[in-house]
């Protein structure tokens, strides 16, 4: 096995998130290239729990119970990352915030029901990468993936509830949409970079 690199880093946890169709699960595998020395990443709950054949519809009492699996799984699989990865820094794919912007009846009502609130919650990260959704350009969005069921309409509204969360924390990089994806991811690694190296 490999030996880690060992570093002092501030920087113990980002969070990669956005708007479904933001590019942010690709850019998450092209960091974990990059940047392999210094990172572990966080798969996305959300997809583990979808895959495994949890419901994908629109009910909010269905919904309600799939955001509360996700914020728990959420926070024992980043515990679990960061025991086995203690010299990295974990880039989580999503992060325990992003229940707030998909619970039916608004974020303040998510965090109270989870015996939290957003301040506690942005907390748990040391710094926020905001992929904006390719809706917001008017680009596609599914390109074929199975685990995504937003039109372009709920991307962007979706998109602006979780900019409106995140964006409170003070280590906040907000990734705008481009025509190029790869500006963008370009945008993104540049990011990383200063968060990882600077650190």
């Amino acid at each position: 096995m490999p030996k880690l690199k060992v570093r002092k880093q501030q920087i113990k946890k980002i969070a990669l998130t956005g708007g479904p169709g933001g590019g942010k699960s690709t850019a998450a595998e092209l960091f974990k290239l990059e940047f392999k020395d210094f990172i572990s990443l966080v798969p996305e709950v959300a997809t583990l729990l979808f895959r495994g054949g949890y419901p994908r519809v629109d009910s909010p009492h269905v919904v309600e119970s799939i955001q509360k699996s996700i914020f728990h799984v959420q926070n024992n699989i980043e515990d679990s990352y960061a025991t086995l990865f203690p010299h990295h820094t974990l880039l989580c794919d999503r992060g325990t915030v992003d229940g707030g912007a998909y619970w039916p009846k608004g974020a303040e009502d998510f965090y109270k029901v989870m015996g939290t609130n957003l301040k506690n919650e942005l907390a748990r990260y040391d710094a926020v990468i905001f992929f904006e959704t390719a809706a917001a350009g008017g680009l596609a969005i599914d390109l074929g993936n199975p685990m995504r069921n937003e039109d372009q309409k709920k991307a962007i509204e979706i998109d602006l509830k979780l900019k409106s969360l995140w964006s409170q924390h003070p280590n906040f990089v907000y990734i705008k949409n481009d025509p190029s994806f790869l500006k963008k991811i370009l945008s993104g690694i540049k990011a990383m970079d200063e968060l990882i190296k600077g650190s």
